[in-house]
């Protein structure tokens, strides 16, 4: 089933690229058309509004905003932001500062690019700083609990 799924997207992809050459479009258009295709199919990994635990204000895309959350025995994962743009239109640094609060369980703030393991960016209590330069494809920031229950506040610019 996913295979043909796969194998659906990538015609549907096909046909697109071809029709848009035959509009006489650019190379620099068809790519931008390609990676707004991307971009959206990547927007729907993230987890949706209405299953989120806290309240996340998107900023210029999906790769940035703000996300508030407290947190009662949550063992579930949540990606908050990110997407699989091939060129992201405002750069490929991202600012991302958290501060999380455990009082029972366990939760991880993550960051995961493309198919290479989640790197931990926060796991105790306490605060996160820093600048990611994100490479292309897809890049997600989640966070994943196992019994937690605390509070998380996450900016990313």
């Amino acid at each position: 089933m996913c295979y043909k799924r796969i194998r659906f997207h990538f015609l549907s992809i096909s046909v697109l690229i071809f029709s848009l050459t035959l509009a006489g479009c650019s190379k620099d258009e068809i790519l931008d058309q390609y990676n707004s295709i991307v971009q959206i199919a990547g927007n729907a990994a993230l987890t949706s509004d209405f299953s989120l635990k806290g309240n996340r204000t998107y900023g210029e895309d999906c790769y940035t905003g703000t996300y508030t959350a407290d947190y009662k025995d949550f063992s579930k994962i949540e990606y908050l932001f990110g997407g699989t743009s091939i060129k992201r239109e405002n750069g490929k640094d991202i600012s991302v500062s958290c501060d999380l609060e455990i009082t029972e369980g366990t939760a991880q703030v993550f960051w995961v690019s493309g198919s290479d393991d989640p790197i931990i960016l926060l796991e105790a209590t306490g605060s996160y700083s820093e600048t990611i330069t994100l490479p292309e494809g897809g890049n997600y920031i989640g966070v994943i609990g196992n019994n937690f229950t605390g509070h998380l506040e996450m900016n990313i610019e």
